[in-house]
C-alpha cells in the first residue's frame, strides 16, 4: 500500500464531525467516523472524529503514513445563514450614497462600524482622489476597540488595488487586527458586492481560523505529519495558511466535498445531489463529470457573494432545523438550526428531568421544552466582546441546560438571547426533525424517551390538552411528512427551476397526494438524486416514492464530505481583461494593476503571459504539485476588426491544477 495515496478527510458540520480515511490510489475506503461537534471547542470533536477513524486502520496502515489531511467544513456556511459571526469594521474608498446603499450593510448588519474615505479609481485605473490618510486614520482608531477585523472595498479596486493595499498596510501598522480586501477575493466590477463578500470574509476569520488551529492539534495529538488542506466552495483544495486568510472562500465548502464525494462513492457522471445535514440542506447538479460553478457566484441565507463555488441551492432544513408552531397551529420546519432535545438529554441526562418539570406545568407553554447551554466544549469561561446584559445572562448559565422559560423572562431578555445566540456564545436547544425521527423509530442515536417528551410539549400546546400516545406519533409523523415535503421540493426546484413553484400540481407531487381534483400528477427528475448526509435514508425513501425517480444511497453516504475532502485537487483560476479603445491603445486589467499598451497582438501576448504566471503562483501557493496550466480566450472585434488589433475586448482565463502536496 503506497504511503503516498493515504488521505484522511474530515468535515466539521453543525451537528457531527465526520472522518474518513482513504486510499487514494485504489479507490477505497479504509475507515471512517463520526463524532459531535464540540463548538465550544472544536478541537474536541475534529479529535474525537480522527481518533475514531484512525483507530479503525488496520494494522498495516499507520498514521505516519497519512500524507494529507483536508478538511471541508459547513461552519462558514451555517454562519452566514445564520447571521452568525465577529463585529468587523467596514472602510469603504471613493463610494458615493447610492453605492454604500447597494451594499445593504447597513440594512443587515445595524450599528456596524462603516467609514466612507475619499479615494479610489476610475475604470482605467487612473486615480480618482488622493486617499484621505488622516480621515482613514481616524475612522481605524474609532473602530478598533469595537472590532476583531477589517473590510476594505474601494471603487474600481480590480482595475487598480492601491488604495486598498495601502488602507490595508496602515490598519496592519494600528491594530494588528486581520484585514480583507474586496480586490482579493473578486476581480468583477461590482464595489458594493465586492464590499459586502469582503465584510462577510471578515466576520468569519476567527471562526475558521479556529478550526485550523483545532484540526492542527489534533494531528499532532495522533502523530500525523502530513499537510493540511482545506475545501473551498468550489471543490477544489487551498493549504491551511491561505484559507485563514479567506474564510469566504469556504462557503459551500461542505455541499462541495459532498458532490465530490458523491461521485467519487456512487460513480455517477449524472446527478442531483442532495446532502442534507443538520441545518442545511444543499442540492446541486453534476452533469457530464463536472459541478456547475454558479457563474454570479455563491448565494448563501439571501447573500449573493462573489465567491467562486458550485451553483447550490442552500436552505435552512435539516435534521436539527428548529420545530415551530404559527399562530394558527401550523409547522414552521428552520431555517434556525437548534440542538435536538434527545442530544442534549444523551450529553447531559439531567435534561430528563427538566422534561418532566415542564410536563408539569400548566403555564408558559410556548417556552416549555425548549432550553439553553454553553456550546459543547465551552467551559463557561469569560467571553470577550460581550454586553454587560449578555455577561449576566451568560453567568446565569453554567455547565449543564438551563429552561429558556427562566432565562427570557421579558422581551429585553429575549433580544439578549437572540444576540448571544448569533456570537455562538449559547446554544439554543428545541424539538425538531431528528427528535420526531427518534419517536417514529427511523433512527436510534440519541434517547427516544426524551423527544417523546420534548413532542408531547409541543402537541400539548398546540391542542391545548395532553395528548395520548397516538397523538403524539401523530405530531412527529406531520413533522417528518413536512420535511419530506420540504425535501422534494427543493428538489424539483433544482431540476425544473423555480417557475410555478407554488402550483397547486407542486403541493400535489411534494405533499406525497398525487393528484389534483380529478387529475393525476407527476413530477420526476430525469437523472437519479444521489442522498448524503447523516439523515438522508430517514427521509429520502419517502422523496424517491412521491417524486418516481431513483435515489441512490452509496456505502458510506453519510460521510461523502469528509470523503470529497480528502478526493480533491487543488487549483486555481485567473481572469484578465483586454480593452481597445478603438484608437490603437489597449489596456490590460488584473490583479496586477492595468498596462497599456500600443498593440492588441503585444496586450493579448502579455495578457496570456501574465494570467498564466499568475495561476501558476497562486496554485502553487495554495499547495499544488506540479500544476498544468489551461487556457481559454474569448474575443469581441470592432466591427472592421480582423485581427487583435481590432480588438474590442477579450477576456483570458488560465487554470492552473495540480494534485495536492503532502
Amino acid at each position: 500500500m503506497s504511503k503516498s495515496n493515504i488521505i484522511l478527510g474530515i468535515d466539521t458540520g453543525g451537528t457531527y464531525t465526520d472522518a474518513a480515511v482513504i486510499d487514494a490510489g485504489t479507490h477505497r475506503i479504509l475507515a471512517s467516523a463520526k463524532s459531535i461537534t464540540t463548538k465550544g471547542n472544536l478541537a474536541l470533536g475534529v479529535g474525537d472524529a480522527m481518533a475514531a477513524a484512525v483507530g479503525k486502520l488496520e494494522g498495516k496502515v499507520k498514521t505516519g503514513d497519512i500524507r494529507l489531511v483536508c478538511v471541508s467544513t459547513t461552519l462558514a456556511t451555517n454562519a452566514v445563514v445564520e447571521g452568525h459571526g465577529n463585529a468587523a469594521g467596514v472602510i469603504l474608498i471613493g463610494f458615493d450614497d447610492a453605492m454604500v446603499a447597494k451594499t445593504g450593510i447597513a440594512n443587515a448588519f445595524p450599528g456596524l462600524p462603516i467609514a466612507r474615505i475619499a479615494g479610489g479609481h476610475d475604470h482605467n485605473g487612473e486615480a480618482v482622489k488622493p486617499l484621505d490618510v488622516a480621515a482613514l486614520t481616524a475612522a481605524v482608531e474609532s473602530m478598533s476597540p469595537q472590532v476583531t477585523a477589517f473590510a476594505i472595498a474601494a471603487a474600481f479596486a480590480v482595475r487598480n488595488n492601491a488604495h486598498e493595499v495601502a488602507a490595508r498596510d496602515l490598519i496592519a501598522r494600528l491594530t494588528g487586527k486581520p484585514v480583507t480586501l474586496s480586490s482579493e477575493l473578486s476581480n468583477a466590477l461590482d464595489a458594493p458586492r465586492r464590499a459586502l463578500t469582503a465584510l462577510l470574509n471578515a466576520r468569519l476569520i476567527s471562526r475558521i481560523t479556529h478550526l485550523i488551529e483545532a484540526v492542527r492539534a489534533a494531528m499532532d495529538g495522533l502523530g500525523i505529519k502530513g499537510g493540511l488542506m482545506v475545501v473551498k466552495g468550489d471543490g477544489t483544495l487551498a493549504s491551511a495558511e491561505t484559507v485563514a486568510l479567506r474564510p469566504i472562500e469556504t462557503v459551500l465548502s461542505g455541499p462541495a466535498a459532498s458532490l465530490i464525494g458523491a461521485k467519487w462513492l456512487a460513480g455517477c457522471d449524472d446527478f442531483i445531489l442532495s446532502d442534507i445535514g443538520g441545518t442545511t440542506t444543499d442540492v446541486a447538479i453534476l452533469s457530464g463529470g463536472r459541478p456547475q460553478v454558479a457563474p454570479q457566484g455563491a448565494e448563501v441565507g439571501g447573500w449573493r457573494t462573489m465567491v467562486k463555488a458550485i451553483d447550490v441551492k442552500t436552505i435552512g432544513l435539516g435534521g436539527d432545523s428548529e420545530v415551530q408552531l404559527d399562530g394558527l397551529g401550523n409547522l414552521i420546519i428552520g431555517p434556525q438550526r437548534a440542538v435536538p432535545v434527545s442530544l442534549l438529554a444523551e450529553r447531559f441526562p439531567v435534561t430528563q428531568d427538566l422534561l418532566d418539570a415542564d410536563l408539569a406545568e400548566t403555564e408558559g407553554g410556548s417556552m416549555l421544552g425548549k432550553f439553553l447551554v454553553r456550546p459543547f466544549g465551552d467551559k463557561g469561561g469569560a467571553s470577550v466582546g460581550v454586553t454587560e446584559r449578555e455577561a449576566e445572562i451568560l453567568a446565569r448559565i453554567g455547565n449543564e441546560p438551563v429552561p429558556l422559560r427562566r432565562i427570557a423572562v421579558s422581551s429585553a431578555a429575549q433580544r439578549t438571547v437572540a444576540s448571544l445566540r448569533r456570537k455562538g456564545l449559547l446554544q439554543y436547544c428545541c424539538f425538531t426533525p431528528s427528535d420526531s425521527a427518534l419517536v417514529l423509530g427511523l433512527q436510534d442515536n440519541w434517547p427516544a424517551s426524551a423527544a417523546v417528551k420534548a413532542a408531547r410539549l409541543m402537541a400539548r400546546f398546540r391542542m391545548m390538552t395532553m395528548p395520548d400516545d397516538t397523538e403524539t406519533q401523530n405530531f412527529c409523523l406531520e413533522v417528518w411528512h413536512k420535511t419530506v415535503s420540504l425535501s422534494a421540493r427543493i428538489i424539483l426546484e433544482t431540476a425544473m427551476g423555480p417557475k410555478d413553484k407554488d402550483s397547486a400540481v407542486w403541493d400535489a407531487v411534494c405533499e406525497g397526494r398525487g393528484k389534483v381534483g380529478l387529475a393525476r400528477v407527476s413530477l420526476s427528475p430525469s437523472v437519479p438524486i444521489v442522498a448524503v448526509g447523516g439523515p438522508a435514508k430517514v427521509y429520502y425513501d419517502e422523496v424517491a416514492k412521491r417524486l418516481d425517480c431513483e435515489v441512490i444511497f452509496a456505502p458510506f453516504c453519510d460521510v461523502a464530505n469528509a470523503v470529497g475532502a480528502a478526493a480533491g485537487q487543488v487549483a486555481d483560476k485567473v481572469t484578465l481583461t483586454v480593452e481597445g479603445d478603438g484608437n490603437g491603445a489597449f489596456r490590460i486589467h488584473g490583479d496586477g494593476g492595468t498596462h497599456l499598451f500600443g498593440s492588441g497582438k503585444l496586450a493579448m501576448a502579455e495578457a496570456v503571459k501574465l494570467a498564466e504566471a499568475h495561476a501558476l503562483s497562486q496554485a502553487r501557493a495554495r499547495g499544488a504539485v506540479d500544476p498544468k496550466i489551461t487556457l481559454s480566450v474569448e474575443r469581441n472585434f470592432l466591427p472592421d476588426g480582423k485581427d487583435d488589433d481590432g480588438l474590442l475586448t477579450a477576456t483570458v482565463t488560465a487554470e492552473a491544477i495540480g494534485q495536492p502536496a503532502g
